[in-house]
C-alpha cells in the first residue's frame, strides 16, 4: 500500500513518468528480475521484498514495497527507471546513501557482460534538445538554475557556493563550510595569480562568490552565466559590496565571451557542457587567455572506462536534475586540452573525499528544510527527487566512482599540449596539504 499511496499523490502533468507504472512484456519484465537477483545476491546489501524474499550478502538495507512497479522500470529504461521507483516510493532505504554507495562501488560489474555490450539497443538515448548548442545550454541551465534563488538558500551556506567545498579537516561540520568554500575558491584565486589589476573572465557565474572575492583582491572581471535568476543576485551582492566597478556579469554563452584575459577560472561548468562541445569549450578558454595566462579550473570526473561505457546513454540525473549534462574522465580532459589548444596541464588536484563531505551536509540541511522547500511551492516529489540527486551524488564520491580536480593550464605561446609539471603550492594550498594528501 506505502508505493500506491505515493503514486496517488503524485502529480500526473508534472511527474507524468513517476505518477503511471510503465507497460512491459511478461517476458522483459521476467529477464528483468533475473538479472537483479543475480546482480543484488552478490552485493554487501539485504534487499527485502514483501512476499519475504532476501537477497544480497547483507549490508545496508533496501525495502523493495512494489515489486511488480520496481521491475517494469528497470526493464523499461534501466538506471532512469530505477531513480523514478525511488520517486514514486516503490522501494527506499533507511540509510539511502550507504545502499547507493555499494551500487555505485559495483556500478561496473551490476549489468552482465553481454548485455554491456547490447548497450546501445537497450539503453535510452540522449534528446536532440538536450545538446550543448548555444540555445540547448540556455534551455539546459535554466532548467536547474532558474528553479529558485530561494530554494539554493535554503540548502547552501551564506556563500551561495553551489560546488565543491576544500575543507582544512575531515570529517565535516556545517559551521566550516563557508570557510571551506571560501578556502576554495582562494586557492583557484592563488593558483591563477590573481591579484592588483587581474584581467579575469569566469566561465559560470554561480551566485558571484568567486567574482566578489577576485575583485576584491584589486582584479577586473567578466563573468558569464546562462541563469538569469543567477546574475541578478549576483549583481545584487555586488553591489551591495560596493565592487561593480570592478565586476561585470553577463548573460552571455561561454562561445560569446570577448576580449583577453590574464585569467581565465570556471568551477564546475564543463559537466554542463557536453562531450560533443568539450573542443570548444576549451578552444575558447585557449583564445580568451593571453600568452603567459594561467586558467584554473573545477571539475567532477568519473574514470575512463565508464565514460566511454555511458557516455551515450540517457541517464536519470540528466532527466531530472542536469539536462544536456556530462561528467568527464580526466584523461578526456588532458586529451582534449592537448589536441585541441595550446593550454599545458601544469597542475592537477583531487579533493573527492571533500565533495562527499559538502554533499551530505547539503543534503542533511535540505532534508531538515523540507518543510520550506514545500512553501515555496517544490511539492513532495520534487523533494524525494532531490533528496535521491543528493544521497547519489554523495554515494559516487564516497565509493570513488567519481572526483573533483581542481586544475592549472598555463598558456606558452607556440606550444600544444604537454606532459604536467608540479606547480609551487599557493598559500590556500598549503593550508590544505596534509589533510589533502590523506583524503586522495
Amino acid at each position: 500500500m506505502y508505493a500506491r499511496d505515493v503514486r496517488e499523490r503524485v502529480d500526473a502533468d508534472r511527474w507524468p513518468d513517476v505518477a503511471a507504472v510503465p507497460d512491459a512484456s511478461a517476458a522483459r519484465t521476467a529477464v528483468t528480475r533475473r538479472v537483479l537477483r543475480h546482480a543484488l545476491d552478490r552485493l554487501p546489501l539485504l534487499v527485502r521484498f514483501p512476499d519475504g524474499t532476501r537477497l544480497g550478502l547483507g549490508g545496508p538495507l533496501v525495502d523493495v514495497h512494489d515489486p511488480v512497479a520496481f521491475h517494469r522500470r528497470i526493464g523499461r529504461s534501466g538506471l532512469i527507471g530505477f531513480g523514478e521507483s525511488y520517486m514514486a516510493g516503490e522501494w527506499d532505504a533507511p540509510d539511502l546513501v550507504a545502499a547507493l554507495t555499494v551500487l555505485a562501488s559495483h556500478a561496473a560489474a551490476l549489468v552482465p557482460a553481454p548485455l554491456q555490450a547490447l548497450r546501445g539497443l537497450w539503453a535510452p538515448r540522449h534528446p536532440k534538445e538536450q545538446r550543448g548548442t548555444p540555445d540547448g545550454a540556455r534551455e539546459n541551465i535554466g532548467a536547474h538554475y532558474d528553479l529558485s534563488n530561494d530554494l539554493f538558500a535554503l540548502f547552501l551556506d551564506e556563500t551561495l557556493t553551489y560546488s565543491s567545498a576544500v575543507f582544512r579537516s575531515l570529517p565535516a561540520n556545517w559551521e566550516r563550510m563557508a570557510p571551506a568554500q571560501r578556502l576554495k575558491i582562494d586557492r583557484l584565486l592563488d593558483l591563477a595569480r590573481v591579484g592588483e589589476g587581474t584581467r579575469v573572465l569566469e566561465i559560470g557565474t554561480g551566485w558571484g562568490e568567486l567574482a566578489l572575492r577576485a575583485a576584491a583582491r584589486g582584479a577586473h572581471v567578466t563573468s558569464l552565466t546562462l541563469s538569469a535568476e543567477q546574475r541578478d543576485l549576483a549583481r545584487a551582492r555586488i553591489a551591495e559590496a560596493g565592487l561593480t566597478d570592478r565586476v561585470s556579469v553577463e548573460l552571455r554563452d561561454y562561445r560569446e565571451a570577448a576580449g583577453t584575459y590574464d585569467a581565465v577560472l570556471s568551477v564546475e561548468m564543463i559537466e554542463a557542457v557536453g562531450a560533443e562541445f568539450w573542443p570548444v569549450y576549451f578552444e575558447t578558454i585557449d583564445a580568451r587567455l593571453a600568452p603567459g595566462g594561467r586558467a584554473a579550473l573545477q571539475a567532477i570526473t568519473m574514470p575512463d572506462d565508464r565514460l566511454r561505457a555511458s557516455r551515450d546513454t540517457f541517464t536519470w540525473i540528466q532527466k531530472y536534475v542536469f539536462p544536456g549534462g556530462l561528467i568527464p574522465s580526466t584523461r578526456a580532459i588532458e586529451s582534449v586540452t592537448a589536441s585541441h589548444t595550446s593550454l599545458r596541464l601544469t597542475r592537477r588536484d583531487g579533493y573527492g573525499a571533500h565533495y562527499a563531505e559538502t554533499l551530505r551536509l547539503w543534503r542533511e540541511r535540505f532534508t531538515d528544510r523540507s518543510a520550506h522547500v514545500g512553501a515555496l511551492g517544490f511539492d513532495a516529489t520534487f523533494r524525494r527527487l532531490w533528496t535521491f540527486y543528493l544521497a547519489y551524488s554523495e554515494a559516487g564520491f564516497r565509493s570513488g566512482y567519481l572526483d573533483v580536480q581542481q586544475y592549472l593550464f598555463t598558456k606558452d605561446a607556440g606550444r600544444t599540449g604537454g606532459a604536467p609539471r608540479e606547480a609551487a603550492p599557493s598559500a590556500a594550498d598549503r593550508a590544505t596539504t596534509a589533510e589533502g594528501d590523506s583524503a586522495r
